[in-house]
C-alpha cells in the first residue's frame, strides 16, 4: 500500500465533501419552487432556491439573505392576479409568474349569480320536516327567489359570513377567519311529504333585468317510515363528519356493517348516527329494514398480549371507538341492551366494564383500564360477533436504554416516481432522504435490541393503504413515518424551522412527546410542535403510530443541517432514545 503524505489525505477528503455534499456548491442559478404559472389563494408566496455562494442573488431588485452553502428562502406579497418575478445572479436571469387567484367568486353586475355559490350544488335527500337551505351571491340590491315543489321562497340578504381558512393553514398559524364583502342571499324551507322535489329554479331581479337559472342539484324528501338500508361493501369504509373529504374522519365500518340512510348530499350518504359515507363503498340493500340488534351477553378474555371483549349480536351494526386516558368506550349504533350479567375476572389491562344505554339505539360499554393507554386496539367482525382487541402495552426495558424484544415498523416517507414528497433548495427530493437516515435509525433501534421492519427499503411506490396494511399485519409495539417538511404558500420559509411530532390516537401522544422532548432538549434543535393530525400514517390504532417531520427542507439554514451526516448521526441516536424514554416513563 502506497503512504500518502498529510497534505494529500485532506484534500482528498476536501474534495470528497465537496462531491457528496446535497448543498451543493451551485453552478448558477436554480429555482424549485415555485414552477412558473404556479396559481394560489394565499396573500404571499416564498421561493426555494440556490446559486453560488457569496455572490449576490437579486429578486425584483432586492437583494435575498442566504444561508452559507448558498441557498434561499426568500418571501414576497401577492395581488390578485399575475404577478412578475425576476431573479438575477451573476449575469444570469430568470422569469417566473404566480397567479393569485380570490378567495371568493367576484360579485357580478345586473342580474345573475356569482359562479359556483348557488346551494344546494348537489343532489339531496332530507327527512320530512327537515330544513332545505338555498343561498347564492348576487349584487347587492337584487330580488331573488327560489322556486321549488311548487312554493316559491324568498332569498333575503345575509350579514356578510366569514371565509375559514383550509386546514393547512393551522401549520403556518393563518386560523384566523377573513371578512369577504359580498352580499349573499338565503332562505330556507321545509316538506312534510315524501316526493321527488326536482330541481329548484333560482331567480333574480336587478332594476328591470331579470334571469333565471336551474340549481345544479335535485331535491328529494325520503320516506321516513321505510328509510334507504345499505351494506359496507368495501373492506373498511371511511365515514366523516360530513358530506365530502374536506370533513373529518370517524371511526370506519367494516365490510357487512348495515346502517339506515337519513339523508344525501351528491355521492354522500348520511347514516342514522349522523356519520357520512361516501356511497360507492356501500350497496343498497332494497326492502331490508333498518338494522337493530339485543345486547345480551359480553364475552371478556385474556390471551397472550392483549384482552378481547366480544359483543355477539344479531346483525353486524355501526359502531365508533373513543378513546381518553384510563378508558375506551364503544358506541353501539341499532342496539338495544339486554345484558343482565357480564363475568369480569381479573385481567392486566382491565379493570372493569360499565355499560348505559344512552340513547333508545344506542348502548355505550366503557371499558376502564388499569394503565393511561392500551398498546393498540382493532376492532373486528366475525360474522355478527364484534370483537375489540386490546393490546397489553409493552413492558418497561429491563436496562435503562435497552430495547430487547420491542417490535417497531418504520415508514420511510414518500418513494417511487410518483411521490417525491418536497424539496430542498438544491432539489434534493424527500424521498431521496427519508430512506437514508431511516435505515440508519433502523440500526440504532436494533443496537439497543429492538426487532425493525421498514415499509419500503428502496425507491419504489408504496401507497398509503399498502404502509398503514403492513403496519396491521405486522401488530408492532409502536410505528414511526420519518419525513421532511415544507409549508404551504402562506408560510415563510425563511423563518420556519424545527422538529415536529404528529400523532392522531391518544395512545401515541406520549411517544410523540417522549420523542419530540430527546430532540428538542436534548439535542437543542428548535421545536414546530407536537400535532394531533389526521395524517394516514398516524392513524393505525393497532400500535401507537406517529409521523415525524425531522425538519425543513425549505429552510435554507435547516436544510443544510438535514443534510450533514454527522446531524444525521445524532438525530437517529436521540430519536432511539426518546422511544425508550417512552417505554420506561409514563404513558400518558
Amino acid at each position: 500500500m502506497l503512504r500518502m503524505d498529510g497534505w494529500r489525505i485532506a484534500l482528498l477528503a476536501a474534495f470528497a465533501a465537496f462531491l457528496q455534499a446535497p448543498s451543493a456548491y451551485a453552478d448558477g442559478l436554480k429555482v424549485v419552487y415555485p414552477s412558473p404559472g404556479h396559481v394560489t389563494t394565499a396573500e404571499r408566496i416564498f421561493f426555494i432556491g440556490t446559486a453560488n455562494p457569496g455572490e449576490a442573488v437579486w429578486l425584483n431588485g432586492r437583494a435575498v439573505h442566504r444561508s452559507s452553502g448558498g441557498h434561499f428562502a426568500p418571501s414576497a406579497p401577492l395581488a390578485v392576479g399575475r404577478n412578475e418575478f425576476h431573479f438575477v445572479h451573476r449575469g444570469e436571469s430568470l422569469r417566473l409568474s404566480v397567479v393569485r387567484k380570490p378567495l371568493v367568486s367576484s360579485v357580478p353586475q345586473g342580474a345573475a349569480f356569482a359562479p359556483g355559490t348557488i346551494e344546494p350544488a348537489s343532489d339531496r335527500v332530507v327527512q320530512p320536516g327537515e330544513p332545505i337551505r338555498f343561498s347564492a351571491v348576487a349584487a347587492p340590491g337584487a330580488v331573488v327567489t327560489v322556486h321549488v315543489g311548487g312554493k316559491t321562497v324568498p332569498l333575503l340578504p345575509q350579514p356578510p359570513a366569514a371565509v375559514l381558512p383550509d386546514n393547512k393553514a393551522g401549520l403556518v398559524g393563518a386560523v384566523e377567519p377573513k371578512r369577504v364583502k359580498q352580499v349573499s342571499y338565503a332562505g330556507a324551507i321545509r316538506f312534510s311529504a315524501p316526493g321527488r322535489l326536482g330541481k329548484p329554479i333560482f331567480g333574480i331581479t336587478v332594476g328591470t333585468q331579470r334571469h333565471q337559472e336551474m340549481g345544479p342539484g335535485a331535491l328529494e324528501v325520503a320516506l321516513p317510515d321505510n328509510p334507504k338500508v345499505i351494506q359496507v361493501t368495501a373492506e373498511e369504509a371511511v365515514t366523516r363528519s360530513g358530506p365530502s373529504t374536506d370533513f373529518s374522519r370517524l371511526t370506519p365500518l367494516p365490510r357487512g356493517v348495515r346502517a339506515a340512510v337519513t339523508g344525501q348530499v351528491g355521492e354522500w350518504l348520511r347514516l342514522s348516527y349522523g356519520a357520512w359515507v361516501n356511497r360507492s363503498e356501500v350497496a343498497e340493500l332494497p326492502g331490508a329494514l333498518v338494522p337493530t340488534t339485543l345486547v345480551r351477553s359480553v364475552r371478556l378474555r385474556s390471551t397472550p398480549g392483549a384482552t378481547e371483549i366480544s359483543w355477539p349480536l344479531q346483525q353486524a351494526v355501526p359502531f365508533t371507538v373513543e378513546l381518553s386516558e384510563g378508558s375506551l368506550t364503544l358506541n353501539l349504533q341499532h342496539a338495544l341492551a339486554q345484558t343482565d350479567i357480564i363475568r369480569t375476572d381479573d385481567d392486566p389491562l382491565v379493570r372493569r366494564l360499565e355499560w348505559n344505554q344512552t340513547a333508545p339505539e344506542q348502548v355505550a360499554y366503557r371499558l376502564v383500564l388499569k394503565q393511561p393507554q392500551p398498546g393498540g386496539f382493532t376492532a373486528r367482525y366475525e360474522g355478527t360477533t364484534l370483537t375489540l382487541r386490546l393490546k397489553h402495552a409493552p413492558p418497561p426495558p429491563k436496562e435503562p436504554g435497552r430495547l430487547e424484544g420491542v417490535r417497531i415498523v418504520l415508514d420511510p416517507g414518500h418513494g417511487g416516481a410518483g411521490d417525491t414528497g418536497t424539496r430542498g433548495p438544491t432539489g434534493l427530493r424527500e424521498k431521496d432522504l427519508t430512506l437514508p437516515v431511516t435505515r440508519r435509525l433502523k440500526e440504532a433501534l436494533e443496537r439497543r435490541g429492538a426487532r425493525v421492519w421498514l415499509t419500503r427499503d428502496g425507491d419504489v411506490d408504496v401507497g398509503l393503504k399498502a404502509r398503514t396494511d403492513q403496519i396491521a399485519s405486522l401488530a408492532p409495539d409502536l410505528s414511526l413515518s420519518i419525513h421532511y417538511n415544507a409549508l404551504p404558500d402562506a408560510g415563510n420559509a425563511e423563518m420556519t424551522r424545527g422538529f415536529g411530532a404528529f400523532w392522531y390516537h391518544p395512545q401515541a401522544h406520549a411517544l410523540a412527546r417522549s420523542i419530540h422532548d430527546r430532540i428538542t432538549k436534548g439535542l437543542g434543535r428548535p421545536s414546530y410542535g407536537i400535532w394531533w393530525d389526521n395524517l394516514a400514517l398516524a392513524r393505525p390504532t393497532v400500535a401507537p403510530s406517529v409521523l415525524l417531520e425531522l425538519g425543513f427542507l425549505t429552510n435554507p439554514e435547516e436544510f443544510e443541517w438535514c443534510t450533514d451526516e454527522k446531524e444525521q448521526g445524532n438525530l437517529v441516536e436521540a430519536i432511539a432514545d426518546g422511544v425508550g424514554d417512552w417505554l420506561a416513563g409514563p404513558r400518558t
